[in-house]
């Protein structure tokens, strides 16, 4: 493992195992294979179990396939076409809170989703997957691909593989394909009070 994934204190190495691959080898998932990825996210904690996400996923070399991933920007389309599959993370924005007969908004709805995002990641790697979170999709295309209602928030597109030579990578992303850092704890964790630059 790099130098970029010692940590600071002892954690499962689970934490550090996970990281965003680009290079893929092409390999097919069966749906056997990718909906316990799917059942990991269903499990994920949410404010008053409101449980906003949704999924809706694609197999390379299925129908579902070419929709979604026409819609990815050209850079994202030039590796993700070897992932074997692609997910839409979406969220509620609105839910029927406990005691209320009407939906309101959920102001947790992007958190909560967040936190089945991971689930979902580290599930792939204890299954001996990778999964890689995208932002850049051109989202009333993805909308409309998926035949998304109003109401629903598109968090993210993941493309999901099995991790692959970086040979497959342009050469300007080659370097970049090996797990990298994070901040050190002191500039993210503060008690008590938010201190700028922490």
């Amino acid at each position: 493992m790099s130098q970029a994934r010692n940590t600071e204190h002892s954690i499962h190495p689970l934490f550090t195992d996970r990281w965003s691959p680009r290079a893929f080898t092409g390999e097919t998932i069966s749906e056997a294979a990718l909906l316990p990825l799917l059942e990991a996210a269903r499990w994920a904690p949410s404010a008053y179990n409101a449980q906003p996400w949704r999924f809706i996923y694609a197999r390379r070399d299925t129908p579902a396939w070419t929709p979604i991933f026409d819609t990815l920007i050209e850079f994202n389309q030039g590796w993700a076409q070897r992932a074997a599959a692609l997910i839409v993370v979406v969220s509620a924005k609105e839910t029927i809170f406990r005691g209320k007969e009407a939906a309101e908004p959920n102001p947790t709805h992007s958190f909560d989703t967040g936190a089945a995002w991971a689930s979902l990641a580290f599930q792939a790697t204890l299954s001996g997957w990778s999964a890689h979170g995208m932002a850049g999709f051109k989202a009333d295309a993805l909308r409309q691909a998926v035949g998304l209602p109003e109401g629903f928030s598109i968090e993210a597109v993941v493309a999901v593989g099995k991790r692959g030579d970086k040979g497959v990578l342009p050469e300007g992303l080659q370097a970049g394909e090996t797990p990298n850092g994070r901040l050190p704890l002191a500039k993210i964790v503060s008690e008590g009070r938010f201190m700028q630059g922490a």
